[in-house]
């Protein structure tokens, strides 16, 4: 009789999530969906093709530019620079030549 009145002191009328967590199976659902989707969503933010990943590669990439444009900028210059040295120089005879021949 002692065991009889042991089950009978077991509420079972509660859900397990009632039991568990304090909530209807219904309110579990929903906020099992809504954290479902806000996860989701924080994956999407964080490995998407709009992500944070992607914008930090693009911020690598655009620094690697910039200084591969500074780069190519003082390489101009100095190419120019010796572009007209040499102009000047192949110039100089032939305004000799045009001295003597005056």
């Amino acid at each position: 009789m002692k065991t009889e009145e042991l089950f009978e002191d077991i509420d079972t009328s509660e859900d397990i999530t009632q039991r568990y967590f304090g909530l209807s199976i219904e309110k579990f659902l929903v906020f099992f969906i809504i954290i479902l989707i806000i996860g989701v969503y924080i994956g999407i933010l964080l490995y998407g093709t709009n992500s944070l990943e992607v914008l930090l590669e693009l911020q690598d990439y655009e620094y690697y530019l910039q200084s591969d444009v500074s780069r190519l900028k003082s390489e101009n210059a100095a190419l120019q620079k010796e572009y007209f040295e040499l102009k000047s120089v192949n110039e100089f005879p032939d305004n000799i030549e045009s001295l003597k021949n005056e």
